[in-house]
Protein backbone atom coordinates (compact mmCIF):
# COMPACT_ATOMS: atom_id res chain seq x y z
CA UNK A 1 0.00 0.00 0.00
CA UNK A 2 1.24 3.52 -0.82
CA UNK A 3 2.61 5.43 2.17
CA UNK A 4 3.24 9.13 2.64
CA UNK A 5 4.22 11.46 5.46
CA UNK A 6 3.15 15.09 5.59
CA UNK A 7 5.72 16.88 7.76
CA UNK A 8 4.24 20.19 8.88
CA UNK A 9 6.54 23.06 9.83
CA UNK A 10 4.76 26.30 9.07
CA UNK A 11 5.32 28.12 12.36
CA UNK A 12 7.65 31.04 13.00
CA UNK A 13 8.77 29.83 16.43
CA UNK A 14 8.39 33.12 18.31
CA UNK A 15 8.71 31.38 21.68
CA UNK A 16 12.20 30.20 20.76
CA UNK A 17 13.44 33.80 20.62
CA UNK A 18 15.86 32.93 17.81
CA UNK A 19 16.47 34.95 14.64
CA UNK A 20 15.35 32.01 12.48
CA UNK A 21 12.35 29.71 12.80
CA UNK A 22 12.76 26.80 15.20
CA UNK A 23 12.45 24.15 12.48
CA UNK A 24 15.69 25.38 10.89
CA UNK A 25 17.75 25.60 14.07
CA UNK A 26 20.59 23.07 14.34
CA UNK A 27 20.36 20.20 16.77
CA UNK A 28 23.09 17.60 16.89
CA UNK A 29 24.83 19.34 14.02
CA UNK A 30 21.94 19.64 11.57
CA UNK A 31 18.62 21.49 11.29
CA UNK A 32 15.71 20.00 13.23
CA UNK A 33 13.68 19.33 10.06
CA UNK A 34 16.42 17.24 8.50
CA UNK A 35 16.48 14.95 11.51
CA UNK A 36 12.69 14.61 11.37
CA UNK A 37 12.66 13.76 7.67
CA UNK A 38 15.47 11.25 8.14
CA UNK A 39 13.68 9.16 10.74
CA UNK A 40 10.71 8.61 8.41
CA UNK A 41 13.04 7.80 5.52
CA UNK A 42 14.89 5.27 7.66
CA UNK A 43 11.64 3.55 8.61
CA UNK A 44 10.79 2.99 4.93
CA UNK A 45 12.64 4.68 2.08
CA UNK A 46 9.55 4.27 -0.13
CA UNK A 47 7.50 6.67 2.05
CA UNK A 48 6.70 9.78 0.02
CA UNK A 49 7.84 12.74 2.10
CA UNK A 50 5.90 16.01 1.85
CA UNK A 51 7.49 18.94 3.69
CA UNK A 52 5.12 21.85 4.33
CA UNK A 53 6.88 25.12 5.12
CA UNK A 54 6.13 28.78 4.38
CA UNK A 55 6.49 29.48 0.67
CA UNK A 56 8.80 32.39 1.46
CA UNK A 57 11.25 29.92 3.06
CA UNK A 58 11.75 27.67 0.03
CA UNK A 59 15.01 29.30 -1.09
CA UNK A 60 16.36 29.32 2.46
CA UNK A 61 15.53 25.63 2.91
CA UNK A 62 17.12 24.70 -0.40
CA UNK A 63 20.27 26.59 0.64
CA UNK A 64 20.31 24.64 3.92
CA UNK A 65 20.02 21.36 2.00
CA UNK A 66 23.03 22.38 -0.06
CA UNK A 67 24.98 23.48 2.98
CA UNK A 68 24.36 20.22 4.87
CA UNK A 69 24.43 18.03 1.74
CA UNK A 70 20.96 16.75 2.62
CA UNK A 71 19.81 14.45 -0.16
CA UNK A 72 16.78 12.58 1.19
CA UNK A 73 14.05 12.98 -1.49
CA UNK A 74 11.11 15.15 -0.45
CA UNK A 75 8.56 17.50 -1.99
CA UNK A 76 8.16 21.10 -0.80
CA UNK A 77 4.64 22.47 -0.34
CA UNK A 78 3.70 25.97 0.75
CA UNK A 79 1.88 26.15 4.07
CA UNK A 80 -1.32 28.05 4.80
CA UNK A 81 -2.39 30.55 7.44
CA UNK A 82 -3.09 27.81 10.00
CA UNK A 83 -1.95 24.28 10.71
CA UNK A 84 -5.25 22.97 9.33
CA UNK A 85 -4.65 24.76 6.03
CA UNK A 86 -1.03 23.62 5.88
CA UNK A 87 -2.00 19.98 6.40
CA UNK A 88 -4.71 20.27 3.76
CA UNK A 89 -2.20 21.74 1.30
CA UNK A 90 0.07 18.78 1.94
CA UNK A 91 -2.72 16.24 1.53
CA UNK A 92 -3.82 17.88 -1.73
CA UNK A 93 -0.52 16.93 -3.36
CA UNK A 94 -1.29 13.22 -2.93
CA UNK A 95 -3.22 11.98 -5.95
CA UNK A 96 -3.47 8.32 -4.92
CA UNK A 97 -6.97 6.96 -4.39
CA UNK A 98 -5.77 4.53 -1.75
CA UNK A 99 -2.92 4.65 0.71
CA UNK A 100 -1.79 5.64 4.18
CA UNK A 101 -0.54 9.03 5.31
CA UNK A 102 1.20 10.03 8.53
CA UNK A 103 0.86 13.67 9.58
CA UNK A 104 3.73 14.77 11.81
CA UNK A 105 4.99 17.94 13.46
CA UNK A 106 8.28 18.92 11.85
CA UNK A 107 9.69 19.93 15.23
CA UNK A 108 9.25 16.45 16.73
CA UNK A 109 12.54 14.90 15.56
CA UNK A 110 12.76 12.28 18.30
CA UNK A 111 9.81 10.08 17.40
CA UNK A 112 10.86 6.45 17.56
CA UNK A 113 10.83 4.35 14.43
CA UNK A 114 8.63 1.70 16.05
CA UNK A 115 6.00 4.36 16.81
CA UNK A 116 5.89 5.35 13.14
CA UNK A 117 5.66 1.70 12.09
CA UNK A 118 2.90 1.02 14.63
CA UNK A 119 0.92 4.06 13.50
CA UNK A 120 0.94 2.87 9.88
CA UNK A 121 -0.05 -0.65 10.94
CA UNK A 122 -2.93 0.56 13.11
CA UNK A 123 -4.19 2.96 10.45
CA UNK A 124 -4.26 0.17 7.91
CA UNK A 125 -6.27 -1.99 10.31
CA UNK A 126 -8.70 0.53 11.78
CA UNK A 127 -8.43 3.74 9.74
CA UNK A 128 -6.28 5.75 12.15
CA UNK A 129 -3.31 5.44 14.48
CA UNK A 130 -2.76 8.34 16.90
CA UNK A 131 0.37 8.46 19.08
CA UNK A 132 -0.33 9.30 22.74
CA UNK A 133 1.42 8.98 26.10
CA UNK A 134 0.10 8.59 29.64
CA UNK A 135 0.22 11.43 32.16
CA UNK A 136 2.69 11.22 35.04
CA UNK A 137 1.40 14.11 37.14
CA UNK A 138 -1.88 14.58 38.95
CA UNK A 139 -4.29 16.91 37.16
CA UNK A 140 -7.12 19.19 38.19
CA UNK A 141 -9.93 20.74 36.16
CA UNK A 142 -10.59 24.46 36.53
CA UNK A 143 -14.20 25.67 36.57
CA UNK A 144 -15.59 29.02 35.45
CA UNK A 145 -15.83 30.04 39.11
CA UNK A 146 -12.08 29.56 39.59
CA UNK A 147 -12.51 26.43 41.69
CA UNK A 148 -10.79 23.20 40.72
CA UNK A 149 -11.57 19.53 41.04
CA UNK A 150 -9.46 16.39 40.91
CA UNK A 151 -9.42 14.30 37.72
CA UNK A 152 -8.38 10.68 37.30
CA UNK A 153 -5.19 10.95 35.30
CA UNK A 154 -5.57 7.41 33.96
CA UNK A 155 -8.60 8.68 32.04
CA UNK A 156 -6.46 11.11 29.98
CA UNK A 157 -3.66 10.95 27.45
CA UNK A 158 -1.25 13.52 26.01
CA UNK A 159 -1.49 13.57 22.23
CA UNK A 160 1.59 13.54 20.01
CA UNK A 161 2.26 12.96 16.34
CA UNK A 162 2.44 11.05 14.06
CA UNK A 163 -1.26 10.84 13.49
CA UNK A 164 -1.69 8.35 10.67
CA UNK A 165 -4.80 7.68 8.60
CA UNK A 166 -6.25 5.96 5.59
CA UNK A 167 -5.64 8.55 2.90
CA UNK A 168 -9.17 8.47 1.47
CA UNK A 169 -10.75 9.13 4.86
CA UNK A 170 -8.47 11.92 6.05
CA UNK A 171 -8.66 13.72 2.70
CA UNK A 172 -12.45 13.64 2.97
CA UNK A 173 -12.25 14.89 6.55
CA UNK A 174 -10.14 17.90 5.52
CA UNK A 175 -12.66 19.03 2.92
CA UNK A 176 -14.77 20.72 5.62
CA UNK A 177 -14.56 24.33 6.77
CA UNK A 178 -12.01 24.92 9.51
CA UNK A 179 -13.43 25.45 13.02
CA UNK A 180 -11.69 26.31 16.35
CA UNK A 181 -12.34 22.80 17.69
CA UNK A 182 -9.81 21.38 15.21
CA UNK A 183 -6.84 21.25 17.56
CA UNK A 184 -5.10 18.46 15.66
CA UNK A 185 -5.69 16.04 12.80
CA UNK A 186 -7.51 13.53 15.01
CA UNK A 187 -10.20 16.10 15.83
CA UNK A 188 -10.70 16.77 12.11
CA UNK A 189 -11.10 13.01 11.57
CA UNK A 190 -13.51 12.68 14.50
CA UNK A 191 -15.65 15.50 13.08
CA UNK A 192 -16.81 13.00 10.46
CA UNK A 193 -18.18 10.76 13.21
CA UNK A 194 -15.28 8.31 13.06
CA UNK A 195 -13.58 6.96 16.18
CA UNK A 196 -9.80 7.32 16.39
CA UNK A 197 -7.49 4.50 17.47
CA UNK A 198 -4.70 5.29 19.92
CA UNK A 199 -1.21 3.83 19.97
CA UNK A 200 1.64 4.22 22.45
CA UNK A 201 3.95 7.12 21.66
CA UNK A 202 7.38 7.73 23.21
CA UNK A 203 8.28 10.18 25.96
CA UNK A 204 11.29 11.53 24.04
CA UNK A 205 9.01 12.65 21.20
CA UNK A 206 8.96 16.25 22.42
CA UNK A 207 7.81 19.21 20.38
CA UNK A 208 10.75 21.60 20.22
CA UNK A 209 9.24 24.99 21.01
CA UNK A 210 11.47 26.74 23.55
CA UNK A 211 15.23 27.02 24.19
CA UNK A 212 14.77 24.53 27.04
CA UNK A 213 13.36 22.00 24.57
CA UNK A 214 16.36 22.50 22.31
CA UNK A 215 18.73 21.93 25.22
CA UNK A 216 16.85 18.79 26.24
CA UNK A 217 17.04 17.56 22.64
CA UNK A 218 20.81 18.00 22.67
CA UNK A 219 20.89 16.00 25.93
CA UNK A 220 18.89 13.16 24.33
CA UNK A 221 21.35 13.07 21.45
CA UNK A 222 24.32 13.00 23.83
CA UNK A 223 22.79 10.03 25.65
CA UNK A 224 21.87 8.18 22.46
CA UNK A 225 18.21 8.09 23.57
CA UNK A 226 16.77 9.49 20.35
CA UNK A 227 16.71 6.07 18.63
Amino acid sequence: MNKAAVIVAGGKGTRMGAPISKQYLPIGGEPVLMRTLRVFHEVDSSIKLILVIPGADFSYWEALCDQYQFQIPHELVAGGNSRFQSVRNGLDTLTWKEGLVAIHDGVRPFVKKEVIEHSFHEARQSGSGIAVIALKDSIRKLGDDGKSCYQERQDFRLVQTPQTFLLSKIKKAFQVKEIPQFTDDATVYEHQGWQVSLIAGNLENIKITTPEDLAYGEFLLSQGKEK
